[in-house]
């Protein structure tokens, strides 16, 4: 009789050892927040939605126009680069002892988070903390694809793995 490997074991639902102890928040309301905090929850990500202008909130989805206290079980992604709260923001998420923060933005070119950053007196040592580009290079052109492009390269960088697949 031969045993299941443990990978088994979880596409049968039957390990949640993760459930609830990971968090991620979206920072600014955007079609990839949306659908980041969507599949987040999906994977056992309690998320939230740092939106500091409330007429930017989205509906059925938890937004905090505060920055909330914010743990190493945290992963952070800044969906949108051209707001002028992007310093600030980005700042405050630093100074908490997040385990990963990323902005989208095009690779080609260096992220105005990095002016930014600089401007308010942010160490480059936090300023190298930030990731850039976010998510596997998928080739992603829909929110959707973004998101799901981020999410995978979250759980890769969790479990210390480069993504892609396997034996490629």
């Amino acid at each position: 009789m031969a045993t299941e490997d443990s990978a088994c074991a979880v596409a049968h639902g039957a390990d949640d050892s993760h459930a609830g102890t990971r968090t991620l928040v979206a920072v600014f309301a955007s079609p990839v927040a949306e659908f980041l905090l969507r599949y987040g929850e999906d994977l056992g990500y309690r998320t939230l939605l740092f939106e500091p202008d409330p007429s930017r909130a989205v509906p059925g989805v938890k937004v905090a126009a505060e920055l909330p206290d914010l743990d190493e079980d945290t992963d952070v992604v800044v969906t949108d680069h051209h707001r002028p709260e992007l310093g600030a923001a980005l700042r405050d998420v630093l100074a908490r002892p997040v385990r990963w923060a990323g902005v989208m933005g095009n690779p080609r070119h260096e992220g105005p988070h990095v002016a930014a950053l600089r401007s308010l007196g942010v160490a480059e040592a936090d300023i190298a903390r930030v990731h850039r580009p976010i998510g596997l290079d998928i080739g992603s052109r829909r929110p959707a694809e973004i998101a799901i492009a981020t999410l995978a390269g979250l759980i890769a960088d969790r479990n210390g793995r480069p993504g892609g697949f396997f034996g490629r």
